[in-house]
């Protein structure tokens, strides 16, 4: 029998809506800096593969579709690499994104920086870090709390 978690969301709900509110300003700020709602919701889904973190999975892949994600693009995620389906902006999103989650096994070299700049500004650049960040965070309050999903 598994022991009962702390929703830690639930328990100090002062941060976690601090947390929630940081994630709408950045939102905010990654459309005034032209990336698309569907690239960031890339970003989270990506993420939240590489964490294996069920409650964000079901929730980003839903906002996602909403968003007008396709369900093909989704399906391939995890080997984004090899699908000619991703534009060279979300290329340089993913790229950063796993680098960002991964930061122990490997970090992002000078060469995927620079690839990625070619297609990046300086104010998407900071949006896509702080969204892998932002994300990263996410994915540990619901994988150490165990959030469950809904069946739908």
């Amino acid at each position: 029998m598994s022991e009962h978690r702390v929703y830690i969301d639930k328990q100090t709900p002062s941060v976690y809506q601090g947390l929630s509110k940081a994630a709408a300003e950045l939102r905010t700020r990654a459309a005034e800096a032209g990336l698309a709602r569907t690239t960031l919701e890339l970003v989270n889904i990506r993420v939240s593969q590489l964490n294996r973190c069920l409650f964000c999975l079901d929730l980003h892949t839903r906002i996602a579709l909403e968003e007008g994600e396709s369900t093909q693009r989704i399906a391939v995620l995890p080997v984004w690499q090899e699908a000619e389906l991703f534009s060279d902006v979300e290329r340089a999103a993913l790229t950063i994104a796993e680098a960002v989650t991964e930061v122990t096994d490997q970090h992002l070299s000078d060469e995927q920086y620079a690839a990625a700049r070619e297609h990046l500004s300086d104010d998407q650049v900071s949006a896509l870090v702080w969204s892998a960040i932002m994300i990263n965070t996410f994915n540990r309050i619901s994988i150490l709390s165990r959030h469950p999903i809904k069946r739908r």
